[in-house]
């Protein structure tokens, strides 16, 4: 089982989230990670079934009833959103989010898919294709990569990663959204334990509406929202190699006045907007894409440990260090 290290709350959180498994620790509680692709082997699948026996109410005789039962109800496998020229953007919105709720959240204690938040866009790609075939259930940062790869051909739509930390009861919890932008409005996709705390319609004016409305929710829950990072705009070329931007803003919630998280929040969607018209970094050929493959079907990549930067606190500008064709073409190597 996962244990946290030593050293500070504050730090095993960041910690965290650079390995890019936010839930790792969400509120104290453990849970794995499947980190031998599919199919799931023998070993990672036992210890799920000892991890549910733990964690869930009368586990024990829940994997005996499941397990022992030889005659279970066939699953039906959710179909990927197809839709008409004139179905608009909100209503495939919806229809991506009504597709990652027929997944549905996974409480087995185990994440199936691995997420590594410093793998390039394309890598991440694969995995969502892998989902998308395999359709077992997942958490909220496997839903936020799914979203990202359900949206890519809807150029009107901008996404973002949006992510919260709340406080409960001497406890820390980590919960991430997709942030969605697109004719003047805001929204966000995703899955929760809570129907309130994912899906979010295409209405929000701004930034501040759309995070006042997730503050509101946590707060229905006894929870205190205490930070919200905000990434940039994601890519629309599942082929690009550059990483996602998760944490381009990091706001103190609980330490900004109403008017001054306005400000920053103004701030950060005046920074998106920016990058709208940059060019992304060159993605690989044909033939270098299709050598690169799946990263959870092929043999496991070597570990890739990503210097930690300095993170911008609420008020500053987060300066992005720019990196030359070689070092771009030598991490493709290593992918």
């Amino acid at each position: 089982m996962l244990r946290p290290a030593a050293g500070s709350v504050e730090q095993r959180d960041e910690e965290q989230e650079d390995e890019g498994e936010e839930e790792l620790r969400d509120g104290g509680v453990p849970f794995y990670v499947n980190r031998g692709g599919l199919p799931v082997d023998e070993e990672t699948w036992e210890r799920m079934w000892r991890h549910v026996a733990r964690i869930q109410p009368n586990g024990e005789a829940l994997v005996k009833e499941i397990r022992g039962n030889t005659d279970h109800p066939k699953i039906p496998m959710p179909s990927v959103p197809v839709y008409q020229p004139t179905t608009t953007i909100p209503q495939r919105l919806e229809a991506i989010q009504k597709y990652i709720r027929e997944l549905q959240y996974n409480h087995t204690g185990t994440q199936f898919f691995e997420i590594k938040k410093s793998r390039p866009l394309t890598a991440l790609m694969d995995i969502a294709k892998d989902m998308t075939r395999e359709a077992l259930p997942i958490k909220c940062l496997e839903a936020v990569i799914l979203g990202i790869y359900l949206t890519n051909n809807m150029p009107g739509v901008e996404r973002f990663p949006l992510s919260f930390q709340s406080h409960f009861s001497g406890n820390h919890f980590h919960h991430i959204v997709l942030g969605v932008h697109s004719g003047g409005r805001f929204g966000a996709l995703g899955i929760s334990r809570r129907e309130d705390l994912m899906f979010k319609p295409l209405e929000f004016r701004s930034l501040m509406d759309l995070v006042q409305d997730f503050d509101g929710a946590y707060r229905g829950y006894w929870h205190t929202l205490r930070k919200v990072r905000i990434g940039q705009y994601v890519s629309h070329d599942p082929h690009s190699v550059e990483q996602i931007d998760w944490k381009h803003s990091i706001l103190d919630v609980d330490k900004l006045t109403k008017e001054e998280l306005r400000k920053e929040l103004e701030r950060h969607t005046r920074d998106m907007r920016l990058k709208i018209g940059k060019p992304a970094p060159p993605s690989p050929t044909k033939d270098r894409r299709n050598s690169m493959g799946s990263p959870l079907r092929g043999p496991s990549s070597p570990v890739r440990r990503v210097s930690r930067v300095e993170r911008r606190p609420s008020g500053e500008k987060k300066v992005l260090e720019q990196k030359s064709p070689a070092d771009m073409n030598g991490y493709q190597i290593r992918v």
